[in-house]
């Protein structure tokens, strides 16, 4: 799959089958989030995988939106690590990129997944932090929930001219 196609029918996947993911598929994601853009090359981005089914429903239950964490083949919490950043502000953006990096290669080797929004949502962030045991100057962006896709979404056309707008607003 090119990176076009990748891009134009990706969708988010909330329902999983129950085969596992290989260790290579899991790396290959875990690669493609590491090779986003950030802010002066700072990388910020640190990574907690859940690949065991307690660990899974635990992390799932820490948000009204993460039901189908429970049924994924894999979990990646896409955290940002504040310590010394030469661009203190920038984290959520690169950790952003690092996502979508993740969900297109998920898409890309027949995987599907749906980002899981945590930060600034202190309400799912703290449970999701301590279960895991995530140190103070580390945040959790967002949880990607993966696996092998138990639904298939048609690919949606969203561009729209009119949130366009050439030289000025």
């Amino acid at each position: 799959m090119d990176a076009l196609d990748a891009i134009m029918t990706r969708r988010s996947i909330r329902r999983f089958t129950e085969e596992p993911a290989t260790g290579e598929q899991i790396e290959t994601v875990l690669r493609a989030a590491q090779a986003a853009p950030s802010a002066g090359n700072q990388q910020p981005w640190r990574f907690v995988v859940l690949t065991e089914r307690e660990t899974l429903a635990a992390a799932a239950a820490t948000s009204p939106y993460a039901r189908m964490l429970a049924d994924a083949a894999f979990g990646i919490v896409v955290c940002g690590d504040t310590a010394d950043l030469k661009h203190e502000v920038m984290w959520q953006q690169d950790c952003s990129a690092a996502v979508e990096n993740a969900l297109l290669a998920a898409h890309a080797i027949g995987l599907g997944g749906v980002w899981l929004g945590y930060y600034p949502k202190m309400e799912r962030v703290d449970p999701l932090k301590k279960l895991l045991g995530i140190p103070e100057h580390v945040e959790p962006l967002a949880v990607l929930a993966i696996g092998h896709p138990a639904e298939q979404k048609p690919p949606s056309d969203r561009y729209d001219p009119s949130f366009v707008h050439n030289e000025r607003w």
